[in-house]
């Protein structure tokens, strides 16, 4: 008798669980159907980022591996609005090894520490960061040294709602142009200040051009230097503008096409 039962029991379970698993089943066919009609699985359109134009095609290949770490540099300072420490420091340049010095200031303008300790390159003269108070914003100030010019990004830090002092990083653009997969093809220029090349190219022509006349209006563009002409486009640091370039492919290519910006 205890034998028939222990069956009987057995033949309960046995087809309860076999219902189960066919019922799991279908809730879970039934769930990937609903899922893939809701939220359908992500399919990249490769031809929507195809260029028309030759010259933006050719810009945005040299420029997105440079400006691409140069925008995270900025976000990572950008993030820190108190003082930092030491390690820090250390995290920074090893995130980004192309900076050549990072630094911290008091309220003076008096360097606290720094990384490296003892500095490659010295300041040409001190540094002038202009702010607006309680203004957190990038800055930028170029330091136009003998063993070449570096750009300097810097923002405040605080401590609750006092001013303390300055957080500064530096790096020779060229080094950065170095990610670019043809550097000598690139420019990375000041307006009014320098431009950095890693090829010959007719700096003082490129300077000369309007650009304060040309950026009211335009964020990109083409401009002839000589018997050269180039595509260009701005990049803002803080309030601060600076611009990518390179030698035009073709300079009757549209100009009207879409740009995506970087």
């Amino acid at each position: 008798m205890r034998k028939s039962v222990l069956l009987f029991v057995l033949l309960l379970v046995l087809p309860g669980c076999s219902t189960w698993h066919s019922t799991k089943k279908y809730v879970k066919q039934s769930w990937e159907t609903t899922k893939d009609y809701i939220d359908p699985p992500p399919e990249i359109d490769t031809d929507s980022y195809q260029f028309t134009n030759p010259n933006q095609e050719k810009l945005a290949k040299l420029m997105t591996p440079v400006d691409g770490p140069l925008s995270s540099l900025i976000r990572f300072v950008e993030d820190k609005d108190s003082k930092p420490d030491e390690n820090w420091q250390k995290l920074l340049v090893t995130r980004f090894p192309w900076v050549h010095r990072v630094f911290v200031t008091d309220g003076n303008g008096e360097i606290l520490f720094q990384q490296p300790g003892i500095p490659i390159k010295k300041f040409s003269e001190p540094l002038e960061f202009w702010g607006v108070w309680r203004e957190i914003s990038m800055a930028t100030v170029v330091d136009y040294a003998d063993l070449g010019a570096e750009l300097y990004i810097g923002r405040p830090y605080f401590e609750n709602i006092d001013f303390k002092g300055l957080i500064g990083v530096g790096f020779d653009p060229r080094s950065l142009l170095n990610l670019a997969p043809h550097p000598e093809e690139l420019l990375f220029i000041h307006p009014g200040g320098g431009v950095w090349s890693l090829g010959e190219v007719d700096e003082r022509g490129i300077l000369d051009l309007p650009w304060d006349e040309i950026l009211r209006e335009h964020v990109q563009g083409q401009v002839k230097v000589g018997d050269k002409y180039y595509t260009w486009l701005v990049k803002y640091i803080g309030e601060e503008y600076y611009i990518y370039a390179t030698e035009s492919v073709d300079p009757k290519a549209d100009g009207d096409s879409g740009w995506w910006l970087f």
